[in-house]
């Protein structure tokens, strides 16, 4: 083991387990306002009038009368207005809100406000979007790529096909859960603002609020609080959040405190995207895949948001870890009238993956061999080409990984034993192979971010990491001053991380896409490297140092055309599954989970090691019990009783192997880890299903309504 994976105990631990980390509910702001919501009751409607009781003293009302700046949400664009101003395009969109210092009295001056709507006609997932002539689409994206050198369709010799098959896959939204709800204050100092929240991007908020309020970004603070998860939830709603807040604070002079309950969080938060994928491929008769035509649709909600990048990755990720000659992927993100979906763990990248691994079992079945070994002979290898025409660079280890779970789960054995097995009782076991593009997707971190860093030492020895990057659970602040701390070689102690105010750090971007470590732990890597040769400016003065984001030269990309290294590294991923299925309920029991992974270097075998676990869990629950359902436009789960996450009892007996395969771009060789696990379990879990049932699987999740009804209609579990 590297010296820099050994664990130690996390540096944020002992003010957490003590319970005296300060969550924003918990900041007693001398003052402060409560703020609540009125919330549009109506998935699409016009707004005739809005009618407000008398307010008492001390309590205020806030709309989009009060923008001082722009009436939009600043993401890739600004086409999600903060306020409705005279339509309302979900249920659960705010319209106003009412600020004072009673919950209790806000509560009755909200009921009392009598909106007057005028219906139209909404739009409803995917399947509404599709039954309209000519439905609204955020984006339509289309690539075609073809391997250099390997024959396309038309260069097959003739009556080399044997067989091709078209399928649709359907999978769901999910709901972040992070134990935190959202959660954001402001108060005004003089001419400027202070922003404080549970927030992943502090920069995404301040450019938001410079918008909305329309002022200088000097005037305007974003200081991260303790933030209790996020898993993408926290990337893009935030800054919807934070508006309210500043606008509430500009307007009384008065903090404003806005934190929501479980309830109202689930009902208006962003979602993870659904997504409905048709996969054309046809095999010829040597039991090879020629081609693949991949057709990608996501729901988007009522605004843009962050769809059209999700859709990217989905795009990009259509073939999954393996070489087809010839592919075509059409792309698009639908308008509807639901709650605006956005990032999530693995961002797009779990559907697209779920799709390629079922449809890949599903050619293999047709074909007559065994899905693990026909996806083998597909597997790309280090030179190959990506689906953009990129270059698979570095060593890929798949084989190896493959090959140490086969021999921990007894696969080999257990697969045929399990699909000639009979009785009420019936177990499974199921293959996943993936990978994870780490970084943002083409040129975003060289055009759109442009990271940068600094440290600054002190004459005590101390040296302050200086970055926008935060802590939400995941173990970054442990990571960053591990990196900086065995750079310089001084005690972990002395180097010092909190969590990051915009006054006082440079934007080292949003704490995204598997590149904290990679990227950002990078930079800091390099700053550590120059602060050892930097002398003080004078006596007792700090030495500040500063590393800026520069793309790896081999890397090109054309962002028109999408070709070329979408990302300039990928993560690597085997999960094998063992389940026991129940044919009275049809409840599925995962038993045991095989992992193996390549994500480089870890900085901290346990900190790693528990992201792995952590996001098996959120990707189990994803594949089997995580229903939300849309009924008029409103999720019908909005609590932890009817939104049903997988618990301690429910989570099986994990096994995890780190394949060392240092990734030269990476500090100590790290790559990204935080979004890979989840993508791995839905397909294996699919797979493991197909094995004890006899059925073919398109949808997640794996409820025991959705399994009955294709036992009945596909006749398996004989």
């Amino acid at each position: 083991m590297s010296t820099i994976s050994r664990s130690i105990p996390r540096t944020d631990s002992p003010q957490k387990s003590a319970g005296r980390a300060n969550y924003l509910d918990d900041m007693r702001i001398a003052g402060a306002l409560h703020a609540r919501l009125l919330l549009s009751t109506r998935p699409r409607a016009r707004i005739l009038r809005v009618e407000t009781p008398a307010l008492p003293d001390g309590y205020v009302t806030v709309d989009h009368s009060d923008i001082p700046g722009t009436n939009a949400v600043r993401m890739i664009n600004d086409g999600w207005p903060l306020f409705p101003v005279d339509m309302v395009e979900y249920v659960g969109q705010p319209i106003l809100l009412i600020a004072g210092p009673d919950v209790a009295v806000i509560d009755e001056l909200l009921a009392a406000v009598t909106v007057e709507y005028e219906d139209l006609t909404p739009v409803f997932g995917i399947d509404g979007a599709e039954t309209v002539e000519d439905p609204e689409c955020f984006v339509d994206y289309h690539l075609e790529y073809h391997l250099e050198g390997a024959p396309g369709p038309t260069d097959q010799p003739s009556g080399d096909l044997a067989f091709t098959i078209t399928e649709t896959f359907d999978t769901g939204a999910q709901e972040h859960i992070y134990l935190e709800p959202q959660a954001m204050a402001a108060w005004c100092e003089g001419h400027r603002i202070t922003v404080t929240g549970s927030i992943q991007c502090p920069y995404y908020v301040h450019k938001a609020l410079v918008t909305v309020l329309g002022w200088d970004a000097d005037r305007i603070r974003v200081v991260q609080a303790t933030t209790g998860g996020a898993f993408g939830g926290k990337e893009d709603f935030p800054s919807v959040l934070a508006g309210y807040v500043a606008l509430a604070a500009h307007k009384t002079g008065q903090p404003v405190k806005l934190v929501l309950d479980r309830g109202q969080d689930i009902e208006i938060s962003t979602k993870r995207h659904p997504s409905r994928i048709t996969l054309a491929s046809s095999v010829g008769r040597s039991g090879l895949a020629q081609s693949t035509c991949a057709d990608i649709r996501i729901d988007g909600g009522a605004f843009e948001g962050l769809s059209s990048t999700v859709l990217q990755r989905a795009m990009f990720n259509a073939s999954g870890v393996y070489r087809i000659p010839e592919i075509s992927v059409q792309g698009q993100a639908y308008r509807t009238n639901i709650v605006p979906y956005g990032a999530f763990r693995g961002f797009g990248s779990p559907q697209a993956f779920f799709a390629s691994e079922m449809h890949m079992c599903h050619l293999a079945r047709k074909h007559g061999e065994d899905p693990l070994s026909f996806k083998r002979r597909h597997l790309v290898r280090q030179g190959d080409r990506t689906i953009t025409g990129g270059t698979l660079r570095d060593p890929v280890k798949m084989e190896e990984m493959i090959d140490s779970v086969l021999t921990q789960s007894e696969y080999n054995r257990k697969r045929p034993e399990y699909e000639r097995a009979t009785g009420i009782t019936r177990r499974g076991i199921g293959v996943s192979l993936f990978n994870h593009g780490c970084g943002f997707t083409g040129s975003g971190e060289r055009d759109i971010i442009k990271a940068r860093v600094k440290l600054r030492g002190h004459a005590d020895g101390k040296v302050e990491v200086l970055c926008s990057n935060v802590e939400m659970g995941q173990g970054a602040e442990t990571t960053l001053r591990k990196i900086v701390a065995e750079t310089l070689g001084v005690p972990i102690g002395n180097v010092v991380f909190q969590n990051p105010d915009t006054d006082q750090v440079p934007d080292s971007g949003p704490t995204v896409a598997s590149r904290t470590v990679m990227v950002v732990g990078g930079l800091l890597h390099t700053a550590a490297l120059k602060l050892k040769d930097a002398t003080s400016p004078g006596p007792g003065q700090p030495v500040e140092v500063e590393a800026n984001y520069q793309q790896p030269a081999e890397i090109e990309w054309d962002q028109s055309t999408f070709t070329g290294d979408a990302y300039p590294a990928f993560s690597w991923g085997v999960n094998i599954i063992e389940i026991e299925l129940d044919l009275l309920t049809y409840a599925i029991r995962p038993l045991t989970v095989w992992a193996s992974f390549d994500i480089g270097t870890a900085i901290d075998e346990r900190i790693v090691i528990g992201q792995i676990h952590g996001g098996i869990a959120q990707g189990i629950g994803y594949g089997t019990t995580e229903l939300l359902e849309v009924r008029d436009g409103a999720f019908q789960q909005r609590t932890m009783t009817d939104y049903v996450i997988p618990g301690s009892l429910d989570t099986p007996e994990i096994h995890v192997n780190l394949v060392s395969n240092p990734y030269h771009g990476g500090p100590f060789g790290a790559k990204g880890v935080g979004e890979i696990p989840l993508t791995g379990p839905p397909p294996a879990l699919g797979d493991a299903v197909e094995c004890a049932l006899g059925v073919e699987i398109h949808q997640i999740p794996l409820t025991p309504e959705y399994l009955e009804r294709i036992v009945r209609t596909q006749g398996g579990a004989q």
